[in-house]
């Protein structure tokens, strides 16, 4: 093999080589090694696998390891790790690491070496997707499936647009422990009691730690329980804090808020803005849709308008989405917007793939919840999907929701980290509402509708979270507050939880 720095270039009619620049990366070593802080500039981005050469990854590795433990990185105590490599052997053994830092002029450009490095390595993984494509487009020996090799194109473009960085990739213990303080810190520095996104809301937080990175979390309700304004409340609350955090100089990394993109599959992105610019303003919602605003009204409205018009939240209404374009959009989302967090309104209006779709709507709706979950693990974001209870619900004289209620796949309980349902006890007993009672009603008609307006007034404007499953906490119950009139969610104060939990 001989000495790396005398490499010739192929001449002309050889096979092609791969992009590369052994020069660059031999300088960067002898840089590292001469001034040790230049890898807190390099590190950050730059991994041993981006080096075309294998043994000068191992060398970059191997410095980094000296310096983690605080240890100074030199020929001198690189030496021993190499000395029964074969690879560094044939470039003329543990002297070649003194040979790296012959040249101090390599000091001044470490910086423009370093990208150069990751540059060249990311034009090599792109020739190899383009070479995987190519390769799967003309191998028709199985069933053609365009659409699958568009799926997987479109994963791995993404992967190397981020850097090669696969959430689901081989860690080791020390990089899996760090995240594991930092998520630790996250919750000291917040006061305790989260470590992921914020909700906005503190009880919910106290009971799931905020919607933790790659989980995700299905909250489920019937009809008229406010599913999706919670969802939309919590989508609003998290765009709000990362929009504080930065205003504050807090960095993106440390911010307990997050850039959001919502799929809204049921609702249209101006029908969604409406509810999020009514919770703000605390106008009435009926009355921006009816045309009914008095001036106060709409001067308020406007305001809220103005005041939110960078909020960064990302509306997709498209409907009818199947699970592998939402996934393609939200990658999208996350290169050029960096969103930290992603609600789908609602699982059970996406489509499945061609296949599944024609077979029974159980497997569909496990290959939804499936796509879903690796979504959250590849874009390491939480994921909130929303989701639609069976009718079970209806037929028993208990109204409150279980895991067996979600409906058409048992899947989605087994896929989510968290599930929640929302109950609104106020819904189902505005329903045995009893005639007001006149001068010739009986005793007991009084006394049926002196108990019902009593209870009326224990569960109005009241709402309960059930968090039913959480994979990584304790289950348990979060009591809200609803103003239906402006579909907001909020804490409800701790002197109200009694009225909630005399049942």
């Amino acid at each position: 093999m001989g000495n790396l720095l005398s490499i010739v270039p192929p001449v002309e009619g050889e096979a092609t080589v791969l992009p590369q620049n052994i020069e660059a990366e031999a300088a960067l070593l002898g840089a590292l090694m001469i001034d040790n802080r230049l890898a807190e500039d390099v590190q950050m981005k730059l991994r041993a696998e981006h080096f075309f050469e294998p043994i000068h990854g191992r060398i970059y590795e191997a410095i980094l390891k000296l310096l983690d433990r605080n240890m100074v990185a030199n020929p001198v105590t690189l030496k021993p790790l190499f000395d029964g490599d074969e690879a560094m052997k044939e470039v003329g053994g543990p002297a070649y690491l003194a040979q790296l830092t012959g040249s101090g002029a390599a000091l001044i450009g470490a910086r423009d070496f370093a990208t150069q490095i990751y540059d060249l390595a990311m034009l090599r993984s792109l020739i190899d997707v383009g070479r995987t494509m190519v390769e799967n487009a003309m191998d028709t020996s199985e069933a053609v499936d365009p659409k699958s090799q568009i799926e997987a194109a479109e994963v791995s473009l993404y992967k190397v647009a981020e850097g090669g960085d696969e959430s689901g990739g081989v860690k080791s213990f020390l990089q899996a422990a760090r995240s594991a303080v930092e998520a630790a810190e996250r919750a000291q520095n917040a006061g305790g009691k989260i470590s992921g996104i914020t909700t906005g809301l503190s009880d919910l937080n106290a009971q799931t730690g905020g919607l933790q990175r790659s989980d995700l979390l299905i909250l489920a309700g019937r009809p008229g329980m406010g599913k999706t304004s919670l969802a939309t409340n919590i989508a609003f609350n998290a765009a709000t804090r990362w929009m504080r955090d930065r205003d504050d100089g807090i960095p993106p990394e440390r911010s307990l808020g997050a850039r959001v993109a919502f799929f809204s599959l049921e609702m249209s992105a101006d029908q969604l803005a409406t509810r999020i610019l009514a919770e703000e303003s605390g106008v009435v919602a009926h009355k921006i849709r009816s045309g009914a605003l008095s001036t106060h009204d709409f001067r308020e409205f406007a305001r809220a308008a103005a005041t939110l018009e960078e909020l960064p939240l990302f509306i997709d209404d498209t409907p009818g989405l199947t699970i592998a374009a939402l996934r393609t959009r939200a990658r999208r989302l996350k290169r050029r917007h960096d969103i930290g967090l992603v609600v789908v309104d609602y699982l059970q209006l996406l489509q499945g793939g061609g296949r599944s779709s024609n077979e029974n709507r159980v497997q569909e709706i496990s290959e939804i919840s499936r796509g879903l979950k690796t979504l959250a693990k590849e874009l390491n974001v939480p994921v909130l999907a929303l989701s639609q209870l069976s009718r079970a619900v209806e037929q028993r004289e208990d109204k409150r929701p279980q895991l067996s209620d979600l409906r058409e796949s048992g899947s989605i309980e087994q896929d989510a980290d968290i599930v929640m349902f929302v109950y609104r006890e106020e819904y189902y007993h505005d329903m045995k509402r009893p005639d007001e009672p006149n001068d010739h009603s009986s005793a007991e008609d009084r006394d049926k509708y002196s108990n019902w307006q009593a209870r009326h007034l224990e569960v109005v404007g009241r709402a309960t979270v059930f968090v039913a499953k959480q994979r990584h906490g304790a289950t348990g119950n979060v009591n809200l507050r609803f103003e239906s009139e402006i579909t907001k969610f909020s804490d409800l104060a701790h002197d109200d939880y009694t009225a909630v939990q005399t049942r």
